[in-house]
């Protein structure tokens, strides 16, 4: 998602990290990812039980689908560390548009999935509109 920075910019899509990890855990993944958007601390997990995210089947977390994200990762140079949360707890990607109405939920089967940023951008353009973006050469 970090590729896509400009232009989610150019469509003023704001990220807001959430996780359930302590505050030293999140600065921790702040460090270690270089995340360029702000992150909130939330260990009481309301807002992922306000979005029905709950706890993923043992099948989901040690499914294809991890694996996958993992071997994608691998192949990007990143080992895969070892899980410090609670690795079955949901997550997911919520797309609020600025009256404050939720346009885009998903919520995640495990840690491999999670919508692309291609799919939250056409989410985005239909729900506010579409602005012609840099890098997308399918703009006029």
């Amino acid at each position: 998602m970090q590729q896509a920075a400009p232009t989610l910019a150019a469509l003023d899509v704001r990220v807001l990290v959430i996780t359930f990890e302590p505050a030293a855990a999140a600065a921790d993944y702040v460090a270690e990812t270089g995340c360029p958007w702000p992150v909130v601390s939330q260990e009481s997990r309301a807002l992922y039980g306000a979005y029905a995210m709950g706890r993923v089947k043992l099948r989901h977390l040690v499914g294809p689908s991890t694996w996958a994200a993992y071997w994608r990762e691998l192949r990007q140079g990143v080992l895969p560390r070892r899980p410090a949360a609670d690795t079955f707890q949901q997550g997911g990607d919520v797309l609020i548009d600025p009256a404050g109405i939720a346009r885009f939920v998903h919520v995640g089967t495990g840690p491999g999935d999670r919508p692309t940023v291609e799919r939250i951008l056409r989410v985005r353009r239909a729900a506010f509109g579409a602005r012609p973006d840099p890098g997308d050469e399918s703009a006029p």
